[in-house]
């Protein structure tokens, strides 16, 4: 095992194990989502005997551990590096993945769900980890793109994949296959990416740099309350469209399981492109000379209130108008995506908070994930229909909108001892 530092890999080594890490997320979203498309399926209902709300909690079980075990599993990172424990926990939730297929009781399925949750909690730590560790800081804007892309296209994917396996074999077959197919992916990993155990200055330095910020200056600014509501908010919307679309489509819409995650796909593969687009044009117009936060508080709030229009679908009066809002209304909300993440978590964030600053909205991010499955199954089995569930997400869109334009203030930003002036303003 090495204990110095390790030495940058060469560009093509550095790219392609960025590809590996988008590979990653995306692999992880796919085995977090392909559940949906299970509990659309009249059969695997019926074999668990499940209500409403039990479906709302097997997809809540995922994002409960998911939330909790965000900051050990950046602590894990951080003190053992990446590569092993990367591996480790993928390892885990593949293999739990694939025993979906074989658990016979509702407790067995809450509790691999769990595990899952666990296991994944390692991704988003460990990948920006590796990137702020082997990327400068001009490449790291596309750096982070690449890797998002991953968290879009892996529920477009999830779906999809998942209602294939159930309509052509089973669900049973959909979990083993998906779970042992990831595993193919430990081979490249284990073979490209250097062991990055840190050195003793790298634990001395992160040591000094934490002594600067407390959790009572982080949880005492305004900006960051308002990252914890928007990403709250902006997760409540996303997460429900990765655990409750599949289901909406077939229960509300009378669509094939094969249709609904065609359509999830295309909502999912909406969102992940114009969040790209959308992060590119308010970079060329901040370039041009205007001001950066209120760039970036207007493409944020565009996506809120682009997303509101989800209510339009629910009251449609034909299915095209129902599925094209629908498709729509996720696809505009990526006008917020990357700006919000560049204003909660680096523009307005000093430097030596922002790991602190991320594992705290990670958690109000891995919260909407619950609540929203959880809740939205409650609100389904208490009023019979899904349009009461998609008013839900109409406030809390509602609500993010206003947290961005009130709580985006360059001055209530957290403030360190060391540094009373390192806020960036750009």
């Amino acid at each position: 095992m090495e204990t110095g530092q390790p030495e940058r890999p060469g560009i093509a080594s550095r790219w392609t194990v960025l590809a590996l890490l988008a590979i990653g997320v995306l692999i992880s979203f796919i085995d977090r989502t392909s559940i949906s498309s299970t509990l659309a399926d009249a059969g695997f209902v019926q074999h668990f005997a499940l209500t409403d709300i039990d479906r709302g909690w097997i997809n809540a079980a995922f994002f409960w551990s998911y939330g909790v075990f965000q900051v050990p599993m950046g602590w894990v990172a951080d003190r053992y590096g990446v590569k092993w424990p990367y591996a480790i926990s993928f390892a885990l939730w593949c293999i739990a993945t694939a025993l979906m297929g074989a658990v016979t009781a509702l407790a067995s399925l809450v509790a691999m769900r769990l595990i899952i949750g666990m296991a994944e909690a390692i991704v988003i730590p460990a990948s920006y980890r590796w990137i702020r560790n082997n990327f400068d800081e001009r490449q790291n804007g596309l750096a982070v793109g690449i890797l998002a892309m991953g968290n879009k296209f892996g529920p477009a994917l999830g779906a999809p994949v998942g209602a294939w396996f159930i309509v052509n074999y089973s669900w049973q077959v959909m979990f083993v296959a998906t779970g042992v197919v990831g595993l193919l992916w430990l081979a490249p990993w284990l073979l490209m990416v250097r062991n990055d155990f840190p050195s003793g200055v790298e634990v001395k330095q992160r040591n000094r740099s934490a002594r600067s910020v407390t959790l009572v200056s982080i949880l005492s600014s305004p900006v960051v309350w308002g990252g914890m509501i928007t990403n709250f908010c902006y997760g409540y919307f996303t997460f429900y469209c990765m655990t409750w679309m599949p289901a909406y489509l077939v229960e509300q819409h009378n669509l094939s399981l094969s249709r609904s995650g065609l359509f999830t796909f295309f909502s999912f593969a909406g969102i992940a492109i114009v969040a790209a687009l959308a992060g590119w044009a308010a970079d060329r117009i901040i370039a041009r000379g205007a001001n950066p936060i209120l760039v970036r508080k207007a493409f944020i709030i565009a996506g809120f209130v682009g997303g509101c229009t989800v209510l339009l679908g629910a009251y449609a009066h034909s299915l095209d108008m129902a599925l094209f809002w629908n498709v729509l209304s996720l696809s505009l909300l990526g006008l917020t995506t990357a700006n919000n993440l560049v204003l909660s978590r680096l523009s307005l964030i000093p430097k030596q908070a922002i790991g602190l600053v991320t594992g705290v909205q990670q958690l109000a991010t891995s919260l909407a994930g619950g609540v929203a499955a959880s809740l939205s199954g409650w609100l389904l089995h208490v009023s019979g229909s899904y349009d009461l569930p998609m008013m839900v997400i109409l406030g809390f869109l509602v609500v993010g909108a206003l947290a961005t334009a009130i709580l985006y203030r360059p001055e209530w930003a957290p403030k360190v001892s060391d540094a009373p002036g390192s806020l960036r303003s750009a």
